[in-house]
């Protein structure tokens, strides 16, 4: 392997701003932005939009949709 090359990975926190929800990972992604954590060493920090703790999905407030009778009204409408 080339030396140099390769970006490096290192410890990052992942924060959510849309909830109070951080979380220590390994990453190569690149900020300015660094915050003191838990076991008390400053690790860079990357702020995103969504995440396990934010995403209607993992919370349960996901809907679904009735797509069963779509298919009836499409029928319904436009044909036999």
């Amino acid at each position: 392997m080339k030396a140099g090359i390769h970006p490096e990975y290192r410890e990052v926190v992942f924060q959510d701003v849309s909830s109070d929800f951080a979380f220590l990972t390994r990453s190569t992604v690149e900020t300015e932005d660094t915050i003191k954590w838990e076991d008390g060493n400053e690790y860079p920090l990357v702020k995103v939009e969504v995440s396990s703790a934010s995403h209607p999905f993992y919370t349960g407030k996901h809907k679904v949709l009735d797509s069963g009778g779509r298919v009836d009204r499409f029928k319904k409408r436009y044909g036999k």
